[in-house]
């Protein structure tokens, strides 16, 4: 799936393009595990390379240059996922899942693009670059599956659904 937005009509441009910092929910200046009051779930990896300590925690096992290195990686952030479940630690077990998802995000945008970039500017008009032929068959397509599966256990997890009810209605409401 593409994403991007409209703006007047026919310009496309990455989500990204004028992002506003201070109107960001997550902040780096917040220890999330003293505070999950605090914590918003958000939509899918936002907050993910901001919330510490847990970005510091799990981005240190991240990676996905090979499916070997993604299983090596995928593996420990799940297990990871898991720990923070067991001592009751909903927001370290949403940010697990958020690098899983990372994972198999960024693994696809190298599947899809080898450069890693998808958008080219040119004078102001962003067009979305093409798609790499090997897409489906890449190292890089094997790593994303890889980090999939195991998003999806996270994602799907009852104990994980229930904790994330719990926050919600906790401290979203």
């Amino acid at each position: 799936m593409l994403h991007y937005r409209y703006h007047g009509g026919n310009l496309k441009q990455p989500s990204y393009v004028g992002f506003e910092p201070s109107t960001y929910k997550w902040r780096s200046d917040i220890n999330y595990r003293d505070n999950p009051q605090l914590y918003r779930i958000g939509k899918g990896q936002q907050g993910v390379l901001t919330c510490e300590p847990y970005k510091s925690e799990i981005c240190k096992h991240w990676r996905f240059k090979t499916p070997d290195i993604a299983l090596e990686s995928s593996t420990k952030i799940l297990e990871m996922f898991y720990e923070y479940l067991d001592v009751g630690d909903f927001v370290g077990a949403d940010m697990a899942k958020k690098f899983l998802h990372m994972g198999y995000t960024r693994a696809r945008r190298y599947a899809n693009h080898p450069s890693g970039r998808k958008w080219k500017n040119s004078e102001g008009n962003w067009e979305i670059l093409p798609l790499a032929k090997d897409r489906m068959e890449s190292e890089k397509a094997r790593s994303a599956n890889i980090f999939y599966a195991a998003w999806k256990e996270a994602r799907e997890n009852k104990r994980y659904l229930e904790c994330k009810n719990n926050h919600r209605s906790k401290y979203e409401t």
